[in-house]
C-alpha cells in the first residue's frame, strides 16, 4: 500500500516538474522574440466602386464627386469611372 502511494506521489511530482519546465521554456522563447508590436487602431477599409476591391483608406486614391467621397484602387479604375466604362 505504501509503495502504491509513493508511486502516485512520484508520478504527480514528475508531471508537475515537466509542467514547470515547459512554462519556463515558453517564457524564454517569448522573451527571445522581443516585445510584440502594439496593436494599432483598426484601419478603415473603403471600396472601389469600379472593380469592387476593398483596400485601406490611406492607400486608396481619393476624390470628392458631387459632395461624396469616392475611392479607387488604381489610376486605371479612376479613369474608367470618369469615362463611364
Amino acid at each position: 500500500m505504501l509503495s502504491a502511494l509513493f508511486r502516485l506521489l512520484l508520478i504527480a511530482f514528475i508531471v508537475y516538474v515537466v509542467f514547470v519546465v515547459l512554462r519556463l521554456v515558453r517564457a524564454v522563447r517569448r522573451a527571445a522574440q522581443g516585445p510584440r508590436p502594439a496593436a494599432g487602431p483598426e484601419k478603415a477599409l473603403v471600396k472601389d466602386e469600379i472593380c469592387g476591391t476593398y483596400l485601406p483608406q490611406e492607400e486608396a486614391l481619393h476624390e470628392v464627386r458631387d459632395g461624396r467621397d469616392v475611392y479607387f484602387c488604381s489610376e486605371e479604375c479612376r479613369r474608367k469611372s470618369r469615362t463611364g466604362a
